[in-house]
């Protein structure tokens, strides 16, 4: 389009006006997002860490040991040693100047959760367990284990915590142990301290139970609750 501009002097001059164009809004964003994807970097699959020889990475965890549980598990070492070394294909030592039990991987490590069903399995054992039944958590996967104070439940100080203690024990233990069948779990009484090993829903069944009698529910009340979780676990099965 030629236009003409008449200067002071009376000269007209012919000039072109240009038009530019401009970009849509939607071509924008396109272009926005192709740098976007351009810039975002892609990484391979994870593998395993390998070190400067090209072999794994070794593994190193270390379990402390409370002083009341050095005398078991001297008395159970084999019992621990074996699994671990056998089953887990790892690397176990006692160490006694730090009060602990430290494990390492080895080359003959496949499995890469071996490392935590170890530490699981110690811990478990360190809390008082019984080795065949922290053992458990080597063979299986779908248990765990819990840990909650009276306390918790209720505030109870003095001789209102020890008779809450003992309404969970019951006498010669045996509340404790019918608690532990119906629900198939095992139950540690440490003090005001309580550890469930177990499933996840049948650890939420004791700790209900074990609630109830903390709160002054009469034990022959939960009796007759547990009976009604047993009967509809058996319906289950």
């Amino acid at each position: 389009m030629a236009e003409q501009l008449i200067t002071e002097k009376g000269k007209a001059l012919d000039f072109t006006v240009i038009k530019r164009k401009r970009k849509s809004v939607q071509s924008m964003e396109v272009g926005d997002e192709d740098a976007c994807s351009e810039k975002r970097p892609s990484f391979p699959p994870a593998a395993h860490r390998l070190d400067s020889e090209g072999s794994a990475s070794v593994e190193f965890r270390r379990v402390p040991v409370s002083p009341h549980r050095f005398t078991p598990l001297k008395e159970n070492w084999m019992k621990i040693f074996t699994p671990i070394v056998e089953q887990l294909k790892l690397q176990i030592r006692l160490n006694l100047k730090n009060k602990s039990v430290e494990l390492r991987s080895s080359k003959a490590t496949v499995n890469q959760s071996a490392m935590q069903k170890a530490v699981d399995f110690l811990n478990a054992f360190m809390l008082g367990f019984d080795v065949e039944d922290a053992l458990a958590l080597v063979r299986l996967d779908d248990l765990f284990t819990d840990s909650f104070e009276i306390t918790d439940i209720k505030p109870l100080k003095g001789e209102h915590l020890s008779r809450a203690i003992g309404r969970v024990a019951g006498s010669g233990g045996k509340t404790k142990f019918t608690i532990e069948n119906v629900t198939k779990t095992r139950i540690v009484l440490a003090d005001s301290k309580v550890h469930i090993l177990g499933s996840y829903q049948n650890i939420r069944l004791a700790r209900n139970v074990i609630s109830s009698l903390v709160l002054g529910s009469p034990p022959s009340k939960v009796y007759g609750q547990m009976r009604a979780i047993a009967s509809r676990s058996r319906e289950q099965l």
